[in-house]
């Protein structure tokens, strides 16, 4: 099984794959930063549809941040984890991370989307991609998050994913895309020759390209 050359290529073999959504007007596609930009550009521009980007932030146990006690996304949707959480963290100090995650979550989605207001996602489908799957934790969020703002339809994309966690989110989405599913699967970049970290830089371009074509449509 040959790697993706890059991300775009990826987005290209990911948008084949998402061909019968083309010519919906309900379809949007929900990038999520930074490396699911340049994928989720390349399905949003084959479609055709609009684009945005999906920040999600995971809410880490004080003095453990390895460990999600949940995680807060676009749109003010928070996510907790019972199990995890448990009795082990006091009230205050749950809060004090969502603070401070909720002000991080919103510098990005200032420095990605400027003071353009986020799409509504009630009663549409709305694609999430990343650039792969490996636990699926972020993506996890993102859709448990999505599902709170009542769309249509979740279908989750990626061009990569281990077998287990495309698997897994058959049960979290309506429908799962992914590409390639390598038994060796191992990590996401191994999967593309060419697989630098995606720049703030490249995000915000990529997003004034995909809103400036949505206008030409739209006119």
């Amino acid at each position: 099984m040959m790697p993706f050359k890059d991300r775009r290529h990826g987005g290209q073999a990911l948008a084949a794959l998402l061909a019968h959504y083309q010519g919906r007007r309900d379809v949007i596609v929900l990038a999520l930063p930074r490396g699911g930009v340049p994928v989720a550009y390349e399905v949003a521009r084959s479609l055709p549809a609009p684009l945005d980007v999906f920040v999600v932030r995971k809410l880490g146990f004080p003095g453990q941040e390895e460990y999600a006690m949940g995680a807060i996304a676009s749109g003010g949707v928070r996510v907790m984890n019972p199990e995890m959480l448990g009795e082990r963290v006091p009230e205050n100090e749950v809060e004090a991370v969502v603070a401070r995650e909720t002000e991080e979550l919103a510098r990005r989605e200032l420095l990605y989307r400027g003071r353009r207001p986020s799409l509504a996602l009630e009663d549409r489908t709305v694609i999430l991609v990343d650039d792969g799957l490996a636990t699926g934790a972020t993506m996890r969020a993102a859709t448990l998050a999505v599902r709170q703002m009542h769309p249509a339809r979740i279908v989750v994309a990626a061009p990569v994913a281990a077998p287990d966690t495309c698997l897994d989110f058959q049960a979290l989405a309506d429908e799962v895309v992914c590409a390639r599913t390598p038994s060796l699967f191992r990590a996401v970049g191994l999967w593309y020759e060419h697989f630098p970290q995606t720049s703030d830089d490249e995000v915000r371009k990529l997003l004034d390209a995909a809103w400036a074509a949505e206008a030409r449509r739209g006119a």
